[in-house]
């Protein structure tokens, strides 16, 4: 995300709500991310559609969980200044440019975060009966405390687990969806990491305040 292509890809943003994905009623939607205004539940209404689309194609053998869509601007900044800090003192010999670089491979930068425009959802696969499935690490584990096991296609990720993210992987990439590497439960459609990604000329989600 801290690559200067994704910055420099223009928005314009085609004006679609936010929708309440609980509506919809055919997703499992985790409360792990519950705020108290109910945006970690909101995404773009196009965004819905192509959940709609990856969860028929997973039949009835596993439930889209998910756990985040919408985050307002100002709590990215929180996130992503949060982390940065983190680093910062673990590694006080870096250069702010380092750290940002870092940070940017786990939280979005505020300024291009997918999340933020209702464009990025985080999800993952659940039995028929609601349990989640093995992923190989925890969602939301960072590079560090998983040694990089968090990345999608990590060579540490074998067995059922490979097999449970292939399958998340080729639903969503069949719904329109692309992966954010370093984040197994991470996909986007329309914002700027997308357009770079598929070589769009602009992205159609940029960020919002949801009122």
């Amino acid at each position: 995300m801290s690559d200067p292509r994704v910055a420099a890809i223009p928005v314009q943003d085609c004006g679609e709500e936010l929708i309440d994905i609980r509506a919809s009623g055919l997703f499992l939607v985790d409360q792990r991310k519950q705020d108290s205004d109910g945006h970690f539940a909101h995404l773009r209404h196009g965004l819905i559609e192509r959940l709609e689309h990856a969860q028929r194609l997973l039949l009835t053998e596993f439930r889209l969980l998910v756990v985040e869509g919408y985050r307002p601007p100002a709590l990215q900044r929180a996130y992503f200044e949060e982390y940065a800090t983190k680093l910062r003192r673990g590694n006080p010999d870096w250069s702010d440019s380092r750290v940002h670089e870092a940070a940017s491979r786990y939280v979005s930068p505020p300024e291009i975060a997918p999340h933020s425009a209702g464009a990025a959802v985080d999800l993952t696969l659940a039995a028929p009966d609601g349990q989640e499935v093995d992923m190989g690490t925890r969602m939301n584990a960072s590079p560090e405390e998983s040694d990089g096991a968090c990345y999608t296609h990590a060579n540490s990720i074998i067995g059922a687990a490979r097999a449970h993210r292939d399958t998340l992987c080729r639903v969503m990439s069949a719904a329109g969806f692309v992966n954010y590497p370093t984040e197994w439960w991470h996909f986007s459609y329309g914002d700027r990491y997308w357009a770079l990604h598929t070589g769009q000329a602009a992205a159609v989600y940029g960020p919002r305040d949801r009122t």
